[in-house]
């Protein structure tokens, strides 16, 4: 009845009362059996797809068959009324419910919190010249949460909070055949400090360590940054990439983990680009040398969400898998 692009879950509900704990993802995978097609659904165009509608519990979701193309309508509960839509500023330390509400976020909030506010990819020299933890009050080396610090390079106001940080591993891009072209440089997150006393060499002390701070350990200010609530989308060209790592060193990506791809802003990928990932292609065993190569053909395992974005990479969380996702696997905008 509709255009395949627009096609509509074979059980799709003509209403629909949002509960608590959805989110958009699962919202239009109710209704969509490809959930990336939510803007079209709506007839957002491009700036209503980085503000969509907040929705909230209570809310009902009518599908309107009625014209050449499904649409949704939106019937707010009466609690709801008056909220406010649109960005909502995150800090450090704000809990889910300061930051949303009960509004339904793009995707599990939850599982994307840890990366939200902190920097997680510098280029090869960009931590040499950052600020450093250069001392404490005594002879030790290492440091926790109460402790008080010196650093230097360090330019801030008193009462400014600092994330702290070492060097990680390189990010290779899988692409290269080489191994040698470094898309990044991961950065391993040891805890926040407080800046007291500020100067030449100035004052701080640890406010919380996820792991030991230690002296050379590198200082990036701790900013405010906005959790945007795009809604599903595809990406506006055409992206092909791999995925160049898993975060914490997974060898197999489920549901809700966290992967970096060697694609980013460069390449035309924004907050809320959807991607399908598939299996890469293994070379067939030969019976004979006089055979032909032959690779086993693409075998799709899920759907990403990209949620942060950097030049030459981004974060995605992978959704909808039934295989896991490996390192090397093939990322590409949905068909």
């Amino acid at each position: 009845m509709y255009a395949d692009t627009l096609a509509l879950q074979d059980n799709a509900p003509d209403r629909y009362v949002v509960v608590k704990g959805d989110t958009l993802w699962d919202i239009s995978g109710k209704f969509l059996k490809k959930p990336w097609r939510w803007p079209e659904i709506w007839a957002l165009n491009k700036q209503e797809i980085k503000n969509p509608h907040w929705i909230y519990p209570g809310d009902v979701i009518v599908l309107d068959r009625s014209g050449a193309e499904p649409r949704l309508r939106l019937l707010r509960d009466s609690k709801n009324t008056g909220r406010s839509s649109g960005v909502v500023k995150m800090g450090p330390r704000v809990r889910l419910e300061e930051l949303v509400g009960d509004a339904a976020p793009s995707i599990p909030f939850n599982a994307i919190k840890p990366f939200l506010n902190r920097p997680l990819v510098v280029d090869e020299g960009g931590l040499t010249n950052a600020p450093r933890i250069a001392a404490g009050p005594d002879d030790r080396v290492y440091f926790s949460a109460g402790d008080r610090v010196y650093a230097v390079g360090l330019s801030g106001e008193a009462g400014s909070t600092w994330h702290v940080f070492r060097p990680g591993r390189p990010l290779i891009d899988p692409d290269d055949p080489e191994r040698k072209r470094v898309l990044g440089v991961e950065v391993d997150y040891l805890g926040d400090a407080a800046l007291d006393v500020p100067g030449d060499v100035s004052t701080l002390h640890i406010i919380a360590n996820r792991e030991e701070v230690a002296v050379g350990s590198r200082l990036i200010r701790a900013e405010e940054m906005p959790f945007m609530n795009y809604a599903p989308h595809a990406p506006q060209q055409l992206v092909q990439g791999r995925v160049a790592a898993t975060y914490g060193g997974v060898a197999e990506a489920g549901p809700y983990t966290t992967i970096v791809i060697n694609r980013g802003s460069n390449d035309g990928l924004d907050i809320g680009s959807v991607l399908e990932a598939f299996k890469k292609p293994r070379l067939i065993k030969k019976e004979s040398k006089d055979e032909p190569d032959r690779f086993t053909p693409p075998e799709k395992t899920g759907n990403v969400f990209v949620y942060r974005v950097f030049p030459t990479v981004s974060y995605g969380l992978v959704l909808n898998s039934a295989t896991p996702v490996n390192i090397g696997d093939e990322v590409k905008s949905p068909e």
